[in-house]
């Protein structure tokens, strides 16, 4: 589906405000009684006290929407808080170094969001002096910025007149209008987006779009839905049918891969080896412990490091001389696609080379692994060091 995008009086900050028109005025999803009523309950009973809502500067409204984007909203917050503490203006996010801008993230996962984050801050500089767009059209071809969060942050910060569809929206749209088929396929995500732009009120665009996401966050739950305290129950197509906990239809299961990574702690004293990931990738830009041929498909999750022991020793050498190696027990980390099986190989030195023999190696200080750019489960084991149970092999 295609719109345009008109201008019309000054906005919010003296933006022009932008209204996106549907493609016919009469669709068969045109339901003005829908967006009046979500307003009113918003306005009564959505949230309003989100740090985020509290200005309606673009900058913060963006950082908002992405760092929410598959991340709940207690994550979200000591996140959002610490970021503007440190990056209180896209002119400050925009000059900062990437690596200072992973390690505020790291954590909150999904960390291609940061990368993204930081380059849309310096184009929003370059190319927009510091503004961010009111056009959604304009923020779309900003880095890490799709439809529906362009929606919502010119929604929020300009008034602008956008549909947004985010997994709550369609959460809400499926129950309510009893929308069969996996809201993922082309052919049924197109069919909301039709409706999404039929539904969108002519005043109140603020807290229409706020109340699609309080009611799919706060009601229409994916489980355990608070129907009972919802507006639209006396009209929902799932409540009615009882069909709540088959709406939306779920994406069809597969198997789930399985990989397996050797990574190897080397320790000197109070200092800890680490490694900078290159930029793109898993876990990428972050600093993490070095890999030993890096992530590899496996078949069975109980792999041992027997056959690699040659291999890690050869490794460790380079930095210095062997006091000790411990196998660590595997622990597993779920990503959204596949999940990690991760062998820790703790290698003490008793005496360490005066330079590292790679420029992305670098020795850090224990002590300072919780604040470092790490990825979540290497900052818990680096944390958690000398609580594992493990295999010696004392040299």
């Amino acid at each position: 589906m295609k719109s345009t995008v008109s201008s019309s009086k000054a906005g919010p900050q003296g933006q022009p405000q932008f209204h996106a028109q549907p493609q016919s005025a009469k669709s068969a999803y045109t339901d003005p009684s829908f967006s009046s009523d979500l307003i009113t309950w918003q306005k009564q009973h959505g949230r309003h006290g989100l740090p985020w809502q509290q200005s309606r500067e673009a900058y913060r409204v963006w950082l908002s929407e992405i760092m929410l984007q598959q991340t709940q909203v207690t994550a979200v917050i000591p996140y959002y808080q610490r970021f503007l503490e440190t990056f209180p203006t896209v002119f400050d996010l925009a000059a900062a170094p990437v690596e200072q801008v992973m390690e505020h993230w790291s954590g909150l996962g999904y960390y291609t969001r940061a990368r993204n984050l930081h380059q849309c801050a310096k184009q929003v500089v370059e190319k927009y002096q510091g503004k961010f767009p009111a056009d959604p059209a304009l923020l779309q071809e900003l880095p890490g910025i799709g439809r529906s969060t362009a929606a919502a942050i010119t929604a929020f910060s300009y008034g602008t007149v956008a549909a947004i569809l985010d997994g709550n929206v369609k959460r809400v749209f499926a129950r309510v209008f009893g929308i069969d088929g996996y809201p993922g396929t082309k052919p049924v995500e197109d069919n909301m987006w039709l409706r999404a732009q039929a539904l969108l009120p002519a005043q109140d665009i603020g807290a229409y779009t706020q109340g699609l996401m309080d009611l799919g966050a706060t009601l229409c739950a994916r489980s355990s839905p608070k129907c009972q305290l919802c507006p639209f129950q006396s009209r929902c197509v799932a409540y009615a049918q009882g069909r709540t906990a088959e709406l939306p239809v779920r994406k069809p299961k597969k198997a789930q891969k399985e990989k397996q990574a050797i990574m190897l702690l080397l320790q000197d004293g109070a200092e800890v080896l680490l490694e900078r990931r290159p930029p793109t990738g898993i876990w990428g830009g972050l600093l993490s412990l070095p890999e030993l041929a890096g992530m590899q498909d496996c078949q069975d999750a109980a792999f041992s490091v027997d056959a690699q022991m040659a291999t890690v020793r050869a490794q460790a050498s380079r930095f210095g001389e062997i006091a000790s190696i411990q196998v660590l027990p595997v622990f597993a980390h779920v990503f959204t696609h596949f999940k990690l099986h991760i062998l820790p190989v703790h290698v003490q030195l008793s005496k360490r080379y005066l330079q590292v023999a790679e420029a992305d190696h670098a020795w850090h200080p224990l002590s300072e692994a919780a604040q470092l750019g790490l990825p979540a489960p290497v900052k818990t084991l680096l944390t958690n060091l000398g609580t594992q149970a493990s295999l010696a092999f004392t040299e």
